[in-house]
């Protein structure tokens, strides 16, 4: 193959989780819905339930995100080429997005000149026109900055971005705004915003700058978390306008206040009565006076009440419909009743499982149909009325996208690719599989979640060989926990794409007796439920009156799945049952690996002595303690065996790999034997991956730098290449074949800045020279594919020795920002 064929790229599936803040999250009037993900703004479409891009740019976590035009103004905005998009992180830092909807590229358009001095906690937008926008955005110092902006009417303009004012309000944090246009004054705004005074402060201006402090709004007796103005309300009966601001607390009350054209300013006198205590405060913006009062007060959510917003109006008239999610669990819709005009709680959703923890937000879509919430577990979970006639409504839950909400720290496949395996320092592990969609085409879901764990996941390893999906998983904890597929799994695994021809076929699940498996009070150890047991439910807490205790667990219901699990199901019902425990290291277990005949897994710890630095083998199946390689003098970083099996590969902190021959005799012993030790790289060493066609492996350090060692006919060990400098510490390396006749393959290379390369390798053996090698760049992926943060492993998907040139090769990538990733390439 010569490096100038050009290698094509395609993007299959990016699955990650929602990070755990409120106003994170934003439904634009293009339909799609942006939320941060780590320092990644992720974009997804509610339609496919596939995330579609993330935009790399920050540096720090995304804490809210904000779409200009959002779907409260989805009605002015129709048929708009170009959305804009803001995202502000803990850094102060905010980006100005544009995503042109012709050929759906997204652009990085400018950051904003005036960063904040402490993190961004909200953004609110108000769209005067199509083309121009006032925003304020928030800090965590009290600050308030209001910008106005004005987007090209061409596509060879520039966005024009002013700073109006800054307002330093509070010592303490601002943690919502929402801007509006005051009734009959176009071009006259009023800014609400709420923090942890429990008081709602206004503020009014122009949009040619400075605002000024109108009045403070008490009621709350907590800390305000939302607030959201209704647009202009029409009303028959009265002649003045009104608009409607609705706010929610801590308190777990939602407050609704109106806000009242009153009239001109010479005109309107009134005499301080202790009515007009009741009637609410009075300001003068311009030339007019206005009113504010309180509306109504909406009790229902017995917790705090995170988010709360208008439905978005399809003409210009606003719906009297209030979307509120709380952390109670539950979101519900508030509407006034037709003849008294109470508000009334007509819809209430969620009452998910216990592990939920309740929702940190909620939002409509543009048309009014979906509500989606964002939860405490990175999880979202949507709502569509499926009702077809307006008197009665039918909220269903839909499909959306997960992933993990923490680093995914490793990545494997199963033996024949037909799903990915992913740990994370979320505490969980996850399968991600591919369905047929209607369409045809092939979607990527989480189709379980074999361990919810209580520590940390720092690695796994597939076990490979014959018999049941077996996989080994290490956390922050001295124990390696070995883990068998239900019978639950390997029916719903009958239903994806690839699941089929899998590696484990009918006739043998009928020896699996374990159905799935429960999770145990403390969340470490998780135990089967056999398929013979008793159907009815043990009471777990031995009868404890009922009483809701965090320790009760409930009873998982394993069931073959049809279609793609629902986060309620993934949280308790998927599980996998825990078969052994494998005790033996001394401290936190770091790297594991499981031979290619199934036989033998390999694992380390974190390590500050060569005691410790210590790699056991255990044999597959006994699960006894065979080995205990000695070399390593600090933490091994990754360990791999040679495609024959005979070498296991290992490379650590102290910049050194040692290679040791794995031998076993006929009566099932194994003995190992340390070949050699070479000190490889200046600096620590990440990753490894060996030559799936020969004794050739490749070693990639914090040095910046990608090294290719053969292992010659005498057992010596000699650097055949090098390849060029890299930008950044190379955190990721992985090898596989192209051509087994001309000995071609090929190396992706994953960095700390969560670039992504690809480099075509040509290795020659002759007699005189021994080993040569030759490399060339075959692909660098553009930023917009790869991660944004640290690349943490890279696996090449397995592929059958009898394919011999294969032109497509799939990838996945996992890696600090959350993200787990897949890629096909075309050679």
């Amino acid at each position: 193959m010569s490096g100038n064929n050009e290698v094509e790229a395609k993007r299959v599936f990016i699955g990650a989780g929602c990070n755990r803040v409120v106003n994170n999250v934003s439904w634009g009037a293009s339909g799609l819905v942006s939320f941060g993900a780590q320092n990644a703004v992720a974009i997804f479409s509610p339609k496919t339930a596939q995330i579609l891009t993330t935009l790399p740019g920050h540096k720090a976590s995304v804490n809210c995100t904000h779409w200009l035009p959002s779907s409260k103004f989805a009605y002015k905005a129709k048929h708009l080429d170009r959305h804009y998009l803001l995202s502000g992180d803990t850094d102060g830092i905010i980006i100005l997005w544009e995503l042109s909807t012709l050929n759906n590229n997204w652009r990085h358009v400018l950051q904003l000149p005036q960063s904040h001095k402490k993190g961004v906690t909200c953004i609110t937008a108000y769209m005067v026109s199509e083309t121009d926008a006032m925003f304020a955005s928030a800090s965590s110092d009290g600050v308030v900055n209001l910008w106005d902006v004005s987007f090209p009417s061409q596509p060879s303009d520039e966005c024009k971005v002013l700073c109006l004012d800054t307002l330093s309000v509070d010592s303490k944090a601002i943690v919502t705004l929402s801007l509006a246009e005051l009734p009959q004054s176009p071009g006259r705004f009023v800014l609400a915003m709420g923090g942890l005074d429990n008081k709602i402060k206004l503020y009014c201006g122009e949009r040619t700058g400075k605002f000024t402090s109108v009045c403070e709004l008490k009621g709350h007796t907590d800390w305000i978390r939302s607030l959201d103005f209704s647009l202009t309300l029409q009303s028959t009966e009265e002649t003045t306008s009104s608009i409607m601001l609705v706010s929610s607390s801590q308190d777990k009350v939602i407050r609704i206040w109106k806000l009242v054209l009153v009239g001109d300013v010479g005109s309107w006198q009134r005499e301080i009565t202790l009515a007009s205590y009741i009637e609410g405060p009075v300001f003068v913006s311009g030339k007019f006076t206005y009113q504010i009062s309180v509306e109504s007060v909406l009790i229902g959510h017995e917790d705090w009440v995170y988010s709360v917003e208008w439905q978005p109006p399809v003409t210009d008239h606003q719906p009297l419909s209030i979307l509120s999610a709380s952390m109670d669990k539950t979101m519900m819709i508030w509407r006034p009743e037709k003849k008294t005009g109470v508000w009334v709680n007509v819809v209430c959703v969620g009452e998910l499982s216990h592990c939920a923890l309740g929702f940190y937000g909620g939002h409509w879509s543009p048309d009014g149909a979906s509500i989606l919430a964002h939860g405490y577990g990175g999880s979202f979970h949507l709502w569509r009325n499926v009702s077809s006639s307006r008197e009665s409504e039918n909220w269903q839950m839909q499909k959306v996208p997960s992933g993990h909400f923490a680093a995914v720290t490793d990545i494997a496949w199963a033996r024949t690719g037909e799903y990915l395996l992913s740990v994370s320092h979320d505490q969980t592990t996850r399968v991600f599989s591919s369905w047929k969609s209607d369409e045809g085409s092939e979607h990527w879901r989480e189709l379980a979640r074999p361990q919810v764990h209580g520590h940390d996941i720092n690695c796994v390893a597939m076990v490979q060989g014959k018999g049941n999906h077996r996989f080994v998983s290490g956390a922050e904890e001295k124990v390696v926990r070995v883990f068998e597929a239900p019978l639950s799994f390997l029916k719903t695994l009958n239903h994806t794409c690839s699941g089929r021809e899998g590696s484990f076929p009918e006739d043998l699940q009928a020896d699996v007796q374990v159905l799935g498996a429960n999770m145990s009070a403390l969340g470490l150890s998780q135990k089967p439920i056999y398929l013979h047991s008793s159907s009815e439910p043990l009471e777990r807490n031995d009868g404890g009156e009922g009483l809701e205790t965090f320790e009760t667990v409930p009873e998982a219901a394993p069931t073959e799945l049809k279609e793609p699990p629902i986060e309620d199901q993934l949280a308790f019902h998927t599980l996998w049952p825990e078969s052994h425990k494998l005790y033996g290291h001394g401290n936190e277990l770091f790297s594991l690996c499981c031979d290619h005949n199934g036989s033998l897994v390999a694992s380390s710890c974190k390590a500050q002595s060569a005691a410790m630095a210590e790699i056991w083998l255990w044999e597959v199946g006994t699960w006894k303690a065979v080995g205990r390689l000695q070399s390593h003098s600090l933490t091994v970083t990754n360990l791999e065996f040679s495609y024959d099996d005979t070498l296991l590969l290992s490379v650590s902190r102290d910049r050194h790999f040692s290679v040791f021959s794995i031998k076993r005799t006929d009566s099932g012993e194994v003995s190992h034997k340390l070949m050699a030790k070479v000190e490889a790289h200046k600096r620590i060493i990440w990753a490894c991956s060996w030559n799936p066609m020969g004794h050739q492996f490749a070693t990639s350090s914090r040095d910046k730098t990608v090294k290719i060692w053969s292992i010659e006919k005498d057992a010596r060990i000699k650097q055949v290449l090098a390849l060029p400098q890299f930008g950044s510490s190379v955190t990721a390396v992985a090898w596989t074949g192209l051509d087994h006749k001309d000995k071609s393959g090929c190396i992706a290379v994953g960095m700390e800045s969560g670039l992504i390369e690809l480099w075509n390798i040509k290795v020659k053996e002759t007699e005189e020279e021994g080993t040569t090698a030759t490399a060339a760049l075959a692909l660098r992926l553009e930023s917009f594919m790869c991660h944004v943060s640290a690349v943490n492993r890279l696996a090449w998907r397995p592929t059958e020795k009898s394919e011999t040139n294969q032109s497509m090769l799939r990838l996945t990538s996992c890696g600090d920002d959350n993200c787990v990733r897949v890629f096909d390439f075309k050679f």
